[in-house]
């Protein structure tokens, strides 16, 4: 058990008594608002806001039956039928689109589109590549013992550590990463070295790097790959963001539906201390540097980073007013950069290939590379790494093998749910910010779930706008309010209507929600609701119609 003498302990406790107990009980969170000095009430808050801490016995190891987009499409209410004697509960998407249908049972993700069929499998590796162009993140992914430590040594692993450490300094590292054109790829793509730079010209210590590993949009599934196969490099980039930030510590925040994955970067971080990668007086210099792992109990919502950071101090994991930003006023109000998984593998080959070698890795102007999570109804479902500006038809039809035979792709939605669906000639659309958003959608996180022409569209936009409404943490009241009500406006009870009033009024909801929602999610929500009415409009006037 980790004690309070740790940063960000909550987190933590919860957890041990969370498995000690099988649930939360009341002398447990006693216990801990004593030790923490937490006003109970406000516990009990926090704690009953996560999805997976549970009050009542045997709770934690009741069946949690993904309920996710694709895992609805292959089948999982019948998943849920089939355990109710257990005690099955839905949860929201559970980042194995690749291998449904996912089912969390205590410590243990079983997969399966049976009963009969659920075993633990291990995370399956991305394909094998099928461009001409050349990868950076994945370059070494698929090699065998890539997750231990002399595994990513065989390939360079911490060399771009040792070479900064010795020949470099924290602002020519910074300089490097902002030339690559290197741009946050959990889906907001801020530019990396700016966000360094701007931590390493605050005032106020200490300064944390914090990994964003809270994987939850619906259809994204990367970073789960990249940590399970090769945690070192994500070590070596949380350590050299802390070198070129003048951070000595940092936090990976990882989702709670990736229990086997925990064991594993409890393991490499380890690894790494043993080898003086981690720790005091790193690769002999007088570097610091202190990791820890810090587990979330089920929160779309802590994928905001704000929210995250709050998730962290203990606090309700409600989004921060901006400004100020986290890279001035982050965790424990001090300076914190907070980057994506992906974002974070890519650093060190940046540092030991160059920053012109990674822009030429893109299409046209675009720099760089994407990983893209793909899946639905799609022959070749899986983690690809493309470059920038690739044509979405040739990651779906070349490399993916395109829809199963006789069928035909419907919609594909961009940025797991967030970026909402793209159809009809947009699926010509290029994998790159401009081309995507010149279209009402955007990259994102890179989570593309294929629909073929046997589904039914409005029913997808249904079940997408319940995710929202679900997963919104009720802070502000656009959002709260407006995702329920685009809900209620998609359901298929919901009665006919005169199509230009129901149109008037879904317009209207949607455009208060994108200009006054306290976070993305409010603000991402409404793209589903515009872009069915744009690809599908007589999907929906033969519904709403009157």
């Amino acid at each position: 058990m980790r004690t309070p003498n740790e940063p960000a302990p909550l987190l933590p406790l919860l957890h041990a008594y969370h498995d000690r107990d099988g649930m939360l009980t009341d002398d447990a969170l006693r216990e801990i608002s004593a030790t923490l000095k937490i006003p109970l009430a406000d516990l009990y808050g926090t704690v009953t806001f996560y999805h997976f801490f549970a009050r009542e016995p045997g709770g934690r190891d009741a069946p949690r039956v993904c309920d996710g987009p694709i895992c609805k499409l292959k089948g999982c209410d019948g998943m849920l039928d089939a355990l109710a004697a257990e005690g099955a509960k839905p949860m929201p998407c559970a980042g194995r689109c690749d291998e449904p249908i996912p089912v969390l049972r205590g410590g243990e993700v079983l997969t399966g589109l049976s009963v009969d069929d659920l075993r633990v499998r291990p995370t399956p590796l991305p394909p094998a590549y099928p461009g001409d162009d050349e990868e950076c993140v994945f370059a070494h992914i698929r090699e065998p013992g890539r997750a231990t430590l002399d595994g990513y040594r065989a390939n360079g692993g911490y060399t771009a550590l040792e070479s900064a450490l010795r020949d470099a300094s924290p602002g020519a590292v910074i300089e490097t990463i902002e030339a690559s054109g290197l741009a946050g790829r959990g889906g907001a793509g801020f530019p990396t070295g700016r966000k360094w730079r701007a931590v390493a010209d605050a005032a106020g210590s200490p300064k944390t790097i914090v990994c964003n590993a809270d994987e939850g949009e619906p259809g994204c599934f990367k970073d789960r790959a990249i940590m399970d196969y090769d945690p070192h490099a994500i070590i070596e980039g949380m350590v050299l963001a802390g070198f070129a930030t003048g951070a000595e510590r940092g936090f990976i925040y990882l989702r709670y539906e990736y229990p086997k994955t925990l064991e594993i970067l409890e393991r490499a971080i380890a690894e790494a201390e043993s080898a003086g990668m981690l720790g005091d007086d790193i690769a002999g210099t007088d570097t610091e540097f202190r990791l820890y792992v810090r587990r979330g109990a089920g929160a779309y919502i802590c994928g905001e980073e704000t929210s995250l950071l709050n998730s962290l101090e203990g606090k309700h994991p409600f989004p921060r007013n901006r400004p100020p930003f986290p890279v001035t006023h982050g965790f424990e109000d001090l300076p914190t950069a907070v980057n994506n998984v992906e974002t974070l593998a890519s650093v060190a080959p940046i540092l030991r290939n160059g920053a012109e070698w990674y822009r030429g890795l893109g299409r046209g102007e675009h720099a760089g590379t994407k990983l893209i999570s793909l899946s639905g109804d799609i022959q070749r479902p899986g983690n690809y790494e493309v470059p920038i500006g690739l044509p979405l038809r040739t990651l779906l039809d070349d490399w993916a093998g395109g829809p199963q035979p006789g069928r035909s792709i419907q919609a594909v939605t961009m940025a797991g749910l967030s970026g909402g669906f793209l159809g009809g000639e947009d699926l010509d659309a290029t994998l790159d910010e401009p081309s995507l958003r010149g279209k009402g959608s955007f990259l994102g996180a890179g989570g593309i779930m294929v629909f073929d022409d046997t589904r039914d569209m409005l029913e997808v936009a249904h079940g997408a706008m319940r995710f929202f409404a679900h997963e919104s943490c009720g802070k502000c009241f656009p959002c709260r309010i407006g995702t329920q009500r685009l809900t209620e406006r998609l359901a298929r009870d919901a009665g006919p209507a005169a199509l230009d009033a129901w149109r008037e009024e879904v317009a209207d909801i949607g455009a208060t929600m994108k200009a006054t929602s306290a976070c993305g999610l409010g603000m991402a929500a409404p793209l589903i609701t515009e872009s069915l009415l744009r690809y599908f409009p007589d999907a929906v006037r033969a519904h709403f119609g009157d």
